[in-house]
């Protein structure tokens, strides 16, 4: 089903624009795929690990082998054009099984290591704390398909 939906806390009030479907979906998913376009608009995608906390999608810079992180070019993007989207998808050959959400908002550098580190044990033994965040302020979700948790 396509949807957009703010998220209701048990409280009834209203937290992000996360339904309950779409944040357990995200929450089961192990990588997505961010989006940033420099200042002429040209698109690039990658992978990333990712956790959504509070309205917000936070990425990490991990330590990468060559140069340095900073010049990545989502990073430069991001000074660029700070609007981002982000998605995490389901695909199966079952086509009834297909499903996705896309997070849209503007995306600024933020400290989130305590979070992504609980995450993912990959990130724990890594020297993360000079390195780059990227939050995204959730102000759009957007899903289709079967969001359901395996």
């Amino acid at each position: 089903m396509w949807g957009i939906w703010p998220a209701k806390l048990k409280s009834g009030k209203i937290s992000g624009m996360l339904s309950e479907h779409q944040a357990r979906f995200l929450a089961n998913r192990r990588v997505g795929h961010l989006a940033t376009a420099d200042a002429r608009a040209t698109p690039h995608l990658v992978p990333v690990c990712f956790v959504v906390s509070e309205g917000a999608l936070y990425i990490t810079i991990d330590q990468k082998p060559k140069g340095d992180v900073r010049s990545l070019k989502r990073l430069r993007n991001i000074v660029e054009n700070p609007r981002a989207a982000f998605v995490a998808d389901r695909w199966d050959e079952d086509w009834t099984r297909l499903g996705w959400v896309m997070l849209r908002g503007p995306a600024e550098h933020d400290r989130a290591q305590v979070l992504l580190r609980s995450r993912y044990p990959q990130y724990r033994g890594m020297a993360l704390e000079d390195l780059p965040v990227i939050a995204i302020r959730i102000e759009r979700a957007t899903s289709w398909g079967d969001l359901s948790v395996e």
